[in-house]
């Protein structure tokens, strides 16, 4: 949707009722994949695409029907070979296809009208703000359309019984989804487990996107760097290394980076801190007090997601004392994750970018950082919801029983 969100915004301003067809599902070869929008207003004019041109006649007619009958619509679209004038996808694919009417006319209001939530997304696109919107796509035609908007630190909408565990999981999900700004499409049951979409009581789940991709910004060209930044990208990160000596920060070394900084690491912080967010990971490798210490002192101060620097025991002792001669206080020095990443037992460059990454992960996600065969209750919940196992507490990154050898040190 985020092709035509400009003319959306423009009828929506306008009061103009209109009906979105967005696609769902895409099974073989098909065109377009999940999200890819047609939009028809009620005097008939129309943006966008859903299949490049196989479908759009067919789908054009069920946006004008979604209009006047005032309820959201779905089918399904794939290729005939009885039925020579049948409908389909020349291509041999086959896709569902959700619309949905928004504005002021129809029955929509009666069932949940989703449109003040397209209203939020819309304006958010426009601000350049990450959102997420989480439709039903399918299941009961009573949740049919029905859904949440969800921002970094909020959600809202209308999706029925928010409350229920089936709630939660549709906000989970779509939080996932926002965090790694990707659209996806899953399917729950009544309990908000994932299960096959053949069982009875299940819905299906559509999540638009509209976020640029979270940030690793990686500080120290060193060995270890060039692994930490592939596991970044692996995750999904839009990853910078950033180092003051030119003769190593090089895009020849750090083929998987997606920009490559020479500069000085705090210099380099501070211009770019008004573009950081919650879900930035920061990583610093240098193990270097005229690197680490002017850099830290910032970064506590940031709203990042992650902050976390390599070193052994007597090089965090001592950056610690740094630190707060500095004047950062406790609070600030305990979002510092230091030594870096979990007790793995790594020692190879990749697998401390392993131990990284989880420690990464865990903290976004709440996880106890236990094995799973020891953890009671749920496997997935909500990010940064703690499970059964964390009532027990978790020690702090100061106080792991041992380093992982490949940091060990002096």
């Amino acid at each position: 949707m985020r092709d035509i969100a400009e003319q959306l915004r423009t009828w929506h301003a306008a009061g103009d009722p209109y009906a979105v067809a967005t696609v769902t599902r895409v099974s073989g070869s098909a065109p377009r994949g999940p999200g890819a929008a047609l939009a028809v207003r009620r005097d008939g004019s129309a943006v966008g695409s859903v299949s490049g041109g196989c479908v759009e006649a067919s789908v054009y007619e069920l946006c004008l029907r979604a209009l006047a009958e005032g309820r959201p619509l779905r089918e399904r679209f794939g290729y005939s070979d009885t039925d020579a004038f049948a409908v389909g996808l020349t291509c041999g694919g086959e896709l569902d296809v959700l619309v949905q009417p928004f504005g002021r006319a129809g029955a929509a209001a009666e069932t949940g009208d989703v449109t003040p939530l397209l209203g939020t997304v819309l304006a958010r696109i426009a601000a350049g703000l990450p959102v997420a919107l989480a439709r039903v796509a399918d299941g009961p035609d009573r949740l049919l359309g029905l859904g949440l908007v969800v921002t970094p630190d909020d959600c809202h909408g209308r999706f029925p019984s928010r409350s229920t565990a089936l709630g939660h999981a549709v906000e989970a999900e779509a939080r996932t989804l926002l965090e790694a700004g990707r659209t996806g499409v899953f399917t729950l049951g009544p309990d908000g487990r994932p299960c096959p979409g053949d069982v009875p009581g299940t819905v299906t789940v559509l999540v638009e996107t509209w976020a640029p991709p979270p940030r690793m910004l990686v500080f120290g060209a060193v060995d270890f760097a060039a692994a930490v930044v592939s596991a970044g990208r692996f995750l999904g990160y839009h990853v910078t290394v950033c180092d003051a000596r030119p003769v190593f920060a090089t895009a020849a070394r750090f083929p998987d980076a997606h920009e490559v900084v020479v500069d000085w690491p705090h210099r380099y912080l501070d211009a770019q801190s008004p573009a950081l967010d919650g879900r930035t990971a920061l990583c610093v490798l240098t193990h270097d007090a005229k690197f680490d210490v002017p850099l830290l002192v910032r970064a506590l101060r940031l709203p990042l997601g992650f902050v976390g620097a390599m070193g052994s025991r007597r090089t965090h002792a001592d950056r610690l004392s740094r630190l707060r001669a500095a004047g950062l206080g406790p609070a600030e020095l305990a979002r510092l994750r230091s030594p870096i990443g979990l007790d793995l037992g790594a020692r190879t460059p990749e697998e401390t970018a392993v131990s990284v990454a989880a420690e990464i992960i865990a903290l976004r996600g709440g996880g106890s950082c236990l094995p799973l065969s020891d953890v009671s209750g749920a496997i997935h919940r909500a990010p940064g919801r703690a499970g059964a196992s964390r009532a027990r507490g978790r020690a702090p990154a100061t106080a792991l029983p041992a380093l992982h050898p490949v940091q060990a040190g002096p």
